[in-house]
């Protein structure tokens, strides 16, 4: 919204959606917002005093966003925190992707449950200093469809915030669905009054991915989110070259196995081949990538992640990257991670690193 209260489609002489009058007057009739605004309750929101109590034992709350779904957010989300936890800052990674929750999956907590004692609801430890709160542990199924409208995922948000007991926390990072939608108005709304640090960003480089990464720029702007950065992630294909699979082209057109020949080859007449890692693109990126939108849209780019089996693996066993000495993405995220903190964007004292 801009303009305080006033929806960005509403009628010419708007009342504002908390006027008593909203919905009502004759300067309504006919906006596509007069049924909501006829029907929502109006006034302070008396949850955002419970999640603002909630939320000041909170340094930093950290929203990580993307234009597009299937750009590998979740994964940055997860990989962010266990990063920052093995810098021995205490972590929360809160997922409000109400309908595709991935966050039990990668952090290998399929199957837990939240459980709740006086203090609210506890969340779901990985390691004593990283927590986790999904609606993913409260589906009776793993394919349970959550089939809900607006008004219910925001009512559920509210929950998260209003009712988990994190404790005190160097960071929470909240993964959020893609798109700009109810979720994140919500997710805004609720957490504005106790201060957002800001958003990371997370794309492709291929122009259909960046296309819908500008709108979420615009979204952050608008409601007055701080962009702290853009992640170009599956930024072409790197991986050590042993682990290639080789395979010759027939006359017929059917593909042959030649892995093992090659590899033989390579340690008979060029072993210091053995070490090298190949990169390919996969994305087409003529068209500058992300750095380049950044750079007309005056907003910080953090860096480039190549899509990298390990951390596909990593992610699929819900393990930390960093731990596997072959992932070729490691270094990138690590180097993210940094700028993000030579940039005083993260600020809070530590003794330790990735």
């Amino acid at each position: 919204m801009e303009n305080g209260d006033i929806p960005e489609d509403a009628n010419e002489h708007c009342p504002g959606t908390q006027s008593d009058s909203a919905g009502k007057s004759d300067a309504c009739q006919g906006c596509p917002n007069q049924e909501v605004c006829a029907t929502a309750p109006k006034g302070p929101d008396p949850d955002l005093v419970a999640i603002g109590e909630r939320m000041a034992t909170i340094k930093h709350k950290i929203l990580v966003l993307s234009g597009k779904g299937g750009v590998g957010k979740s994964t940055f989300s997860t990989q962010l925190s266990f990063a920052l936890a093995a810098m021995d800052y205490q972590v929360g990674l809160l997922d409000i992707d109400i309908c595709g929750p991935s966050i039990p999956k990668m952090l290998s907590l399929e199957g837990q449950e939240i459980h709740q004692s006086n203090l609210g609801w506890s969340p779901v430890y990985v390691e004593s200093n990283l927590g986790v709160m999904s609606i993913g542990f409260m589906l009776p199924h793993p394919d349970e469809a959550v089939i809900w409208r607006g008004p219910r995922k925001n009512g559920l948000i509210k929950q998260f915030l209003k009712d988990v007991y994190w404790g005190e926390l160097d960071f929470l990072v909240v993964d959020a669905p893609p798109g700009t939608s109810d979720e994140h108005i919500s997710i805004v709304q609720c957490l504005d009054p106790t201060g957002i640090d800001g958003a990371i960003i997370v794309t492709t480089p291929q122009q259909v991915s960046l296309i819908d990464v500008r709108k979420e720029v615009s979204f952050c702007k608008k409601v007055g989110v701080k962009v702290l950065g853009v992640v170009e992630n599956m930024s072409g294909l790197c991986q050590p070259v042993t682990d290639f699979k080789f395979m010759r082209m027939t006359e017929a057109g059917e593909q042959t196995d030649v892995t093992e020949w090659v590899r033989d080859y390579m340690r008979d007449k060029a072993p210091e081949m053995l070490n090298l890692i190949a990169c390919s693109e996969v994305f087409d990126s003529s068209g500058g990538g992300a750095a380049k939108m950044c750079k007309e849209m005056g907003i910080p780019f953090l860096g480039k992640v190549p899509l990298d089996p390990q951390l596909c693996k990593a992610a699929e066993e819900g393990r930390s990257c960093f731990l596997d000495k072959n992932c070729t993405s490691a270094p990138a995220l690590k180097k993210i991670i940094e700028k993000l903190m030579e940039n005083q964007v993260l600020t809070t004292s530590t003794n330790s690193d990735v």
